[in-house]
């Protein structure tokens, strides 16, 4: 376990931290990324939730494509769910497009288009933290607000030795009274884009590039070659395995009926097959939702997905259907889908692959 060097600590100010790594920055920060252009308060939020548990390099395409197709929150605000959690697809923790939604039409009904300016009237909004907000704050309206994402808590826990997982109430404390300690109050959006590139790029989870670090002198980990044991890591459990079975009815044409999950749990809100209980035969099914024979019955091979807090084992079941009846073709929550070109849908990844084995596979 690390310990606590604090009290063999030199010295330094947070202005001092803070002069060192806006050097630095000037030199070596990032200044071309997509978001850094054009930094509107919309922008920033934007990247900022798409980069939550994400990186960079897979965020980029991402936020310029709903850039270009929602170049402001008005836009945004206005589009069809489906729509946008069709473009959210292979970007994971869905839950961030519900709240980016359900923000933006706030923003839109009740601010008129307008971000607030403080932390408190920020983080009133679904999806916005302190962190986030003080992102915004400082990357898009020039105000001084710390911030406390995960390259942020890095650079502190070593430069700091700040034991113990950063993510429980006692050391998060302590980090927000540290980033509070070391933000400037100029040049606080290089700052704030300059200690995340410092993170991201020189004090990272692995393998970090001491020799280039602007704050190495002073670094407590560097000075007793304890990198590698900060931060602190969560102590892991096994995770559980979960089984489930869906059905997938295809028509002769190749389509395949897809329904919409419930909004609340797992895929809230996205597009998926049927789950089938362990007891039901996927033929029985068929007959009880529509009162018609099914053909074939196929069992596909099995694929797994992994949760933050589960494994799970899909078991996909074709079945062969005819023609689908009008009571399933006008249920609003159900569609007849083209595999190969399932447009306007927001699908979670195991789905994504599951389509693209209808489409590789000739039955």
């Amino acid at each position: 376990m690390p310990t606590n060097h604090q009290d063999s600590a030199r010295p330094i100010s947070g202005s001092d931290f803070s002069e060192r790594l806006l050097l630095w920055f000037d030199r070596e920060g990032r200044k071309n990324l997509p978001w850094q252009q054009n930094p509107t308060p919309y922008r920033v939020w934007l990247s900022e939730v798409m980069l939550q548990q994400t990186q960079v390099a897979t965020v980029i395409p991402y936020f310029e494509r709903f850039t270009e197709r929602y170049p402001t929150i008005f836009e945004l605000a206005a589009t069809p769910d489906d729509q946008v959690m069709h473009l959210w697809t292979g970007l994971g923790y869905y839950a961030r497009a519900r709240n980016l939604l359900k923000t933006a039409r706030l923003i839109v009904a009740e601010h008129a288009g307008q971000f607030p300016d403080t932390v408190e009237g920020l983080t009133t909004l679904p999806g916005i933290g302190k962190s986030t907000a003080g992102a915004i704050l400082s990357l898009a309206m020039k105000k001084r607000a710390p911030i406390l994402d995960g390259n942020v808590k890095r650079v502190l826990c070593r430069h700091y030795a700040v034991t113990g997982w950063p993510d429980q109430s006692a050391t998060l404390k302590q980090l927000w009274a540290l980033t509070e300690q070391v933000t400037p109050t100029s040049r606080v959006a290089d700052y704030t884009q300059g200690i995340m590139d410092l993170g991201a790029t020189v004090c990272t989870r692995a393998s970090p590039q001491c020799g280039a670090c602007p704050l190495a002198t002073t670094c407590l980990a560097f000075e007793s070659h304890t990198q590698h044991l900060f931060p602190e890591k969560k102590t892991k459990k096994k995770l559980p395995t979960r089984e489930t079975r869906v059905v997938i009815p295809q028509r002769t044409d190749g389509s395949v009926r897809m329904e919409r999950r419930p909004e609340r749990g797992i895929w809230g809100g996205l597009w998926s097959f049927s789950e089938l209980p362990a007891e039901v035969d996927a033929t029985q099914w068929w007959r009880n939702q529509e009162g018609s024979e099914p053909g074939d019955t196929i069992e596909l091979a099995a694929i797994a997905h992994t949760f933050s807090h589960f494994h799970l084992v899909i078991t996909p079941i074709l079945l062969k259907v005819d023609d689908p009846t009008p009571r399933v073709a006008e249920v609003d929550s159900c569609r007849w889908v083209d595999p190969r070109v399932p447009e306007g849908l927001g699908l979670p990844a195991p789905i994504v692959r599951l389509l693209a084995l209808l489409t590789e596979t000739k039955r």
